[in-house]
Order: C-alpha cells, then sequence, then structure tokens
C-alpha cells in the first residue's frame, strides 16, 4: 500500500528553508472558487538582489531596482508569468516565451520545455522550475516541472513532468530551485511538496508567504487568485526594493 504524502505548511516550509532560491505555489482556495498562482525570488548576490517585479500586460517582468548596479543581465531578467487565453504561465526563467510559444501554435507543455534545459550557472547549475495553471470549460488543471543537472553533472540533463487535475479545495503543490542553501547550491529533489492553501483571501495569503520568507535573502513575490468562474484575476506583488 502506498503511503499518503504529508502535507505540510507552506509558511513553516519557507521559514524552515533560509534559501529555497525561487519558488512556485499552485492550488486552490479552500472554498474552490480560485486558483492559487504564487512565485517568489531570493538572491545572495548584489545582481541577484538588484531586481523588482513590475506589471506586464497580463504577466510580469523583472527589472532592475537600480540600473547602474546591473550586471549580467542574461539569467535574472525574464517575464517570470504570461497569459495565453485561460493558461497562465509561470517560470522561473526566459523559458515562460518558450512555453508561451510552443503553446500558441497548440502544442504541449512537455513539447517546449524538452527543448531547454538547466541554467548554464556553473557550478549550481540551477534547475529551471515551470508550471501552467488552465481553466476552462472541463475544470481546473495545473502542471509544474523541474530541469535539473544529475546531482551537479551537467552532462546528463534530467526533465522531471507531474500533472495535476481537478485538484482539492485548500491544497497547493510547492517546487523550488534549491533543496537548501549551500556552495554549490543542492537542487530541489522528489516531487513538488503538498501543502495546505488556508487562506480564501488573498491579501492574508500574500502577506504570510512574504513574512515566512527569509529576511536578508527575499527579493520579491507575485500572488494571483483566479476566479474559476469568471478567469477574472486578483493580483498582488511585493518588492523589498522600493
Amino acid at each position: 500500500m502506498v503511503g499518503k504524502m504529508e502535507l505540510k505548511q507552506l509558511a513553516e516550509e519557507l521559514k524552515g528553508n533560509s534559501y529555497p532560491g525561487r519558488g512556485i505555489v499552485l492550488g486552490k482556495t479552500p472554498d474552490g472558487t480560485h486558483a492559487v498562482v504564487a512565485y517568489f525570488i531570493m538572491g545572495r548576490s548584489e545582481n541577484s538582489r538588484n531586481r523588482i517585479f513590475v506589471p506586464d500586460g497580463d504577466g510580469i517582468r523583472t527589472e532592475a531596482f537600480d540600473p547602474e548596479k546591473l550586471e549580467d543581465p542574461s539569467l535574472i531578467i525574464y517575464a517570470p508569468v504570461r497569459v495565453l487565453g485561460n493558461t497562465t504561465i509561470v517560470t522561473n526563467g526566459d523559458q515562460t516565451d518558450t512555453v508561451y510559444e510552443f503553446l500558441k501554435e497548440g502544442k504541449r507543455f512537455e513539447d517546449a520545455l524538452r527543448t531547454r534545459t538547466f541554467e548554464p550557472d556553473a557550478p549550481n547549475y540551477t534547475p529551471r522550475i515551470s508550471g501552467v495553471v488552465n481553466n476552462s470549460e472541463k475544470g481546473l488543471n495545473f502542471s509544474l516541472s523541474i530541469l535539473k543537472s544529475a546531482n551537479g553533472n551537467p552532462n546528463s540533463a534530467q526533465r522531471f513532468f507531474y500533472e495535476y487535475e481537478n485538484p482539492i479545495n485548500g491544497r497547493g503543490r510547492f517546487l523550488h530551485t534549491y533543496r537548501c542553501d549551500g556552495n554549490p547550491i543542492p537542487s530541489f529533489s522528489g516531487e513538488p511538496t503538498l501543502v495546505e492553501i488556508e487562506n480564501n483571501d488573498i491579501d492574508s495569503f500574500t502577506a504570510i508567504l512574504w513574512d515566512s520568507l527569509n529576511e536578508d535573502n527575499k527579493v520579491s513575490l507575485f500572488t494571483r487568485f483566479i476566479n474559476l468562474e469568471t478567469n477574472e484575476s486578483l493580483t498582488r506583488i511585493v518588492n523589498k526594493n522600493r
């Protein structure tokens, strides 16, 4: 008999990890009326910390808080969130655009990510994490993916895909780039963590996430609640740099 996956408290998961890196949470409110999307970024270097989230159409993009301090923009300036019809795409890099273009052509989330791999930032080889949320007449479903190296060996790419159909009210999945802090930083391992979504209110949800992230390392947070009846959304953005 297969054991049940342990349900974790999202706030406790964040408080217990000083450096999960970048993270995606996808789920559903306890009352079942809204899909839940969250994405956060953290940073250890000055370049990584010199960022903010700004609105960009239906999505968001990152930009330098102080342009004069911007060093290498290649892995830190991108559009984490884009929307195509009833589908919301959220990723930790420019693979957002890859997924968007593939979906626009009628291709699959998985097909898009099979053309990509982990980030070329040796020795960490940061995983690329991605998610899509689709709300249609067939109901709500979402998918998550992580592309990573073989325990730090860049000669082997590992791709994992997880699909969640008709998600349970008050439950979500949490996927982040790093298992914990380190040097090099170890990649996330295992299935996305099953977490409780405790709030029907986006402001309460946002505040709990932001307050639970490590004060020194947190940079920006995006949250969105999508009404499953109307597809209208509520969005919040919190930036440490103001």
